[in-house]
């Protein structure tokens, strides 16, 4: 093979011993391995990184990237989306009075809402939220077997009730058929609250919410 017996036994006795980088490699990959377990296989690089420099581990998220696809181990991902929203109606819409604005100075200013669907033993259970922009607190929600009117309509009155009826409110949603709906837009019109919409499709002008229920799904239930 044209290899001198000097490097022969060079490469032997590296091989029997690891290097010193093989070997720091090594104890990052453990500790990796358990921060990953710890969260439950539910966190990435980024925040798996951040983890272990909060730990006294100082490493970027590439390195933690790289310990991972070493290992095989890979954060759970979302299922596949359903849409939820039926906009193809005929009901009176809102504008959009957020507009991706998702900042708040003080409690009872922006709260958003939306409506997710939940796979259980049991059958599909839908859950409708509402969160408080300030604080990014799910102030008020209701869970049911039939996505309606009645379902948004009883987490905005939990919000009410658990924020002491608060006045001036914008209350941004998507412009889905329970949204539009005559029962809902009354609550809105009697405590004097704000409806604000999502453009058509639009997914990003509500944000904050998708964002929340992409956490639960896959930090809490699947699995």
């Amino acid at each position: 093979l044209g290899v001198a017996r000097s490097g022969y036994y060079a490469w032997r006795q590296r091989d029997a011993a690891p290097s010193s980088r093989r070997r720091q490699q090594a104890v990052l990959d453990q500790r990796v391995a358990e921060a990953y377990h710890h969260r439950k296989g539910r966190s990435g690089a980024p925040r798996l990184a951040l983890d272990l420099r909060d730990d006294g581990l100082p490493v970027d998220r590439k390195t933690v990237a790289a310990s991972l696809q070493r290992q095989g181990l890979r954060a759970k991902a979302a299922r596949k989306f359903k849409a939820t929203t039926n906009s193809r109606h005929t009901l009176p819409v809102a504008p959009n009075l957020l507009e991706q604005d998702f900042t708040a100075t003080a409690p009872n200013q922006k709260w958003v809402g939306d409506i997710t669907y939940l796979a259980t033993g049991e059958g599909w259970l839908y859950l409708a939220v509402l969160i408080d922009l300030y604080s990014r607190k799910v102030v008020g929600w209701a869970m049911s077997e039939r996505m309606t009117a009645d379902l948004v309509g009883d987490a905005l009155k939990m919000a009410l009730w658990r924020r002491k009826m608060p006045k001036g409110v914008v209350v941004h949603s998507d412009r889905g058929s329970q949204y539009c709906s005559t029962l809902y837009q009354s609550l809105l019109t009697r405590h004097h609250l704000r409806c604000s919409m999502s453009a058509k499709g639009n997914c990003y002008d509500n944000a904050c919410a998708e964002s929340f229920f992409h956490s639960l799904k896959v930090e809490a239930i699947h699995g």
